[in-house]
């Protein structure tokens, strides 16, 4: 009887490793009749700005809102297709969407913070979460999100003044802020800076590119310049398709697609 090889040994499946945090395959939404995404397949990777651009009404914010189930709350709104974080359906019945827009954080157009104290905005999600088991962790929790939001400095002798009474941009930073205290792995942004000024814009254009040293970031904007200045990649839409999706430099300087070309020069949108 011969003895066993010793390279024999029982074998350890090693898990595959992928820098893609979120994947879509053949995504259609439909609004009753109305079919405003059609087979969308995009891979959107970990620790990088994605934007999506395109002319209004493309279905690049209706897709964003794919990505943490927000279309739930539509009632004709019907989503088909795969789309997966870290390789888990976010549409399977198992999965409480509460807890995915935890893992998923959204800020939208226009700032919206609750009627509370900026405290109580920033501390609103880890306390329903249950992320604090103290006062003393909710306070660490609030003062790293405000930092992480480039805010801190501003509010921090005034964090139980009402969010409503600061400026637009500050208000859209304390929505970020609020958004990153749920320690999420994703932050959706639908147009984040099409209600503020110049100034507040560029601010949190800066913030953004330091928000992706620790979430993956998916931005929908109007301005080809802001997905210029703030994206690594770019996925063009158009009439509810992704007609191309590829490194931002490329899309912008040599797209494989007249479409993406015809609305970068101006021509459609």
């Amino acid at each position: 009887m011969f003895d066993q090889p010793s390279n024999l040994a029982p074998q350890v499946e090693t898990p595959v490793t992928t820098d893609h945090k979120i994947t879509a395959e053949n995504v259609n939404v439909h609004y009753g009749d109305t079919h405003a995404i059609k087979d969308v397949n995009v891979k959107i990777d970990d620790k990088t700005v994605t934007a999506f651009i395109g002319p209004s009404g493309c279905g690049k914010s209706t897709f964003l809102r794919c990505l943490n189930r927000m279309n739930d709350t539509i009632d004709i709104c019907r989503v088909s297709g795969l789309i997966e974080l870290d390789g888990e359906d976010i549409n399977h019945a198992k999965v409480d969407p509460v807890q995915l827009r935890a893992k998923v954080g959204m800020v939208f157009q226009k700032p919206n913070p609750f009627p509370k104290s900026i405290f109580d905005n920033v501390a609103y999600g880890p306390r329903i979460h249950g992320q604090a088991a103290n006062k003393a962790e909710l306070d660490e929790i609030v003062e790293k999100s405000l930092r992480s939001a480039a805010l801190w400095k501003e509010v921090k002798d005034r964090l139980h003044a009402p969010g409503t009474g600061l400026s637009g941009g500050q208000q859209q930073r304390l929505c970020i802020a609020r958004a990153v205290a749920t320690a999420p792995e994703v932050l959706l942004m639908d147009e984040p800076c099409s209600a503020l000024d110049p100034i507040a814009t560029a601010q949190v254009e800066e913030l953004i590119d330091e928000l992706r040293e620790n979430f993956s970031v998916v931005i929908v904007t109007h301005s080809m310049q802001q997905a210029a200045r703030v994206s690594q990649k770019t996925a063009f839409f158009h009439l509810g398709e992704l007609v191309e999706f590829g490194e931002t430099g490329q899309i912008f300087t040599n797209p494989h697609d007249s479409r993406t070309e015809s609305y970068i020069t101006g021509r459609i949108g």
